[in-house]
């Protein structure tokens, strides 16, 4: 990993009308690393990714990339959703190549290959599975050849087995490209699992900066590996209650 910053969010505050959601985020994130956000819903954790993403406008402080200040969409970012937002009367080859121009369609056919569709390139949307329909969505990012890879709770709607393997996919897309990664999620293993850092955000506040010493592969079952995921989901359940004293871990 070159440990060159690449992203800086510096004081950032946002609003929706009265209500704040962020309270003055400050983290920095560095080329080649997967970074997960967690926290409960409603946190702001969705809302910081699309700042980073530049989908959202911010009522203080500044979003730096490569040491500039983000004023419009980041170019050098692409985002996947939990919905994989595929136009359904258009084949999964064209969903891949929108917004390519010239000779797109190799470049397409090659990135729908490496995300394990090589055989689909002609068929519609419809006829796939929920996680057939994330891969097509991922190979949408990756063909850009983006620096930054947003990933906003993309494997949410799948089932326990098809997640796995979205999770083996991710990383190893993300390993063969060098990207820079920051997935949203709810679920703190999937967050250990994947990650170099994880951010637990609470109230619109960064409450933990946790990074994951753990070699790769990683399994569930190494007891260092539930160490950090007690660790971090005691600061999100503490976080969740009124009082603390009415939360423990059992």
């Amino acid at each position: 990993m070159d440990f060159n910053p690449i992203l800086h969010v510096d004081h950032v505050r946002k609003s929706y009308s009265d209500t704040p959601v962020l309270k003055g985020i400050n983290l920095s994130i560095f080329q080649g690393e997967f970074v997960s956000i967690v926290g409960k819903s409603g946190c702001g954790k969705s809302t910081l990714l699309r700042i980073i993403a530049g989908l959202e406008d911010i009522n203080e402080g500044e979003v730096k990339v490569n040491g500039e200040k983000l004023t419009t969409i980041n170019d050098e970012a692409r985002m996947m959703f939990q919905d994989g937002r595929l136009l359904p009367w258009k084949t999964l080859l064209q969903n891949v190549g929108l917004g390519l121009t010239g000779d797109w369609k190799p470049k397409a056919t090659y990135v729908l290959n490496s995300v394990g569709l090589k055989d689909r390139a002609g068929h519609y949307p419809s006829s796939l599975s929920g996680g057939q329909k994330q891969r097509v969505a991922l190979a949408r990012a990756l063909v850009h050849e983006p620096e930054l890879l947003l990933l906003d709770e993309p494997l949410g709607a799948l089932d326990a087995l098809t997640r796995m393997e979205m999770q083996n996919l991710i990383e190893s897309v993300w390993k063969e490209n060098r990207l820079t990664a920051i997935l949203v999620t709810h679920d703190v293993e999937e967050a250990v699992l994947l990650s170099d850092r994880v951010i637990v955000i609470g109230e619109g506040e960064v409450l933990l900066n946790k990074k994951i010493d753990l070699p790769r592969p990683r399994s569930r079952s190494n007891p260092t590996f539930h160490h950090y995921t007690e660790e971090i989901l005691e600061v999100i359940m503490e976080e969740s209650c009124v009082k603390k004293s009415e939360c423990k871990i059992v």
